[in-house]
């Protein structure tokens, strides 16, 4: 009886060594909290699609409609975070020589085979997509207008493209004319102006010379005094 119990005790013993030993190599076997850590492109490749699984599983799952709306909402937000975890290991990929993902890689399709929706960048999946305010959500956002090609756009430049028609209407060419008429006008009295200022300039410069001879300058008038101080002497003297 004690040798039954002490081989199960030693049973009991490896069998939780080896449980022991199967949990530190799953811990040590747990994907990196930060992709950046991760130096072995070999590892990384195998982190991205551990995530992918983990994306399509919650993806499967978010579809019920009926799990409720607190457990959708908690879904969907698990997904855009396993999307964000997904685009730095893909980054990390890239920056160990491996593939760029963000442009080879599938765009996000949902069950039907349409891009799934989203807003700044944060996605509605499955079920997610009826919950309230999120459908009036999508409603309220018109669809982009299609991008034309080079060759599309060409077609619509032609003459009028350049304004070569303008003139068609028969709008511009009366305002055109008036315009004119009005800027001729102005030309012509400007110079009517300064014709006639020139005039009144040429005869004041006539009058000026004559206006000036009269004017005795100031060696006149110092002679004129000396010779009345001679007479003055002279009278003064003489008798």
């Amino acid at each position: 009886m004690a040798r039954n119990a002490e081989k199960a005790m030693t049973t009991l013993a490896r069998w939780r060594a080896a449980q022991s030993g199967e949990g530190i190599r799953k811990e040590q076997e747990r994907r990196p909290y930060l992709a950046s850590e991760c130096r072995d492109l070999r590892k990384a490749e195998k982190w991205r699609m551990q995530i992918i699984r983990e994306v399509a599983k919650k993806v499967a799952q978010i579809q019920n409609a009926g799990l409720g709306e607190f457990r959708i909402r908690d879904l969907n937000d698990e997904i855009n975070k396993l999307l964000r975890e997904k685009r730095h290991w893909e980054a990390q990929i890239k920056e160990l020589g491996g593939p760029d993902y963000s442009r080879v890689g599938p765009r996000m399709l949902d069950h039907e085979g349409r891009e799934v929706p989203g807003n700044r960048g944060y996605k509605y999946f499955g079920a997610a997509k009826e919950l309230p305010g999120v459908r009036e959500l999508f409603e309220q956002e018109p669809p982009p207008p299609p991008r034309k090609t080079r060759a599309e756009l060409m077609k619509d430049i032609d003459a009028d493209y350049y304004g070569y028609r303008d003139d068609d209407d028969g709008i511009l060419l009366p305002l055109e004319q008036r315009a004119e008429k009005e800027a001729r006008e102005k030309a012509q009295k400007e110079w009517q102006d300064v014709k006639s200022n020139n005039k009144l300039n040429a005869k004041d410069d006539e009058v000026e010379p004559t206006s000036q001879r009269n004017i005795p300058s100031q060696a006149d008038i110092q002679e004129a005094l000396l010779a009345r101080k001679k007479q003055e002497l002279i009278e003064k003297y003489a008798v």
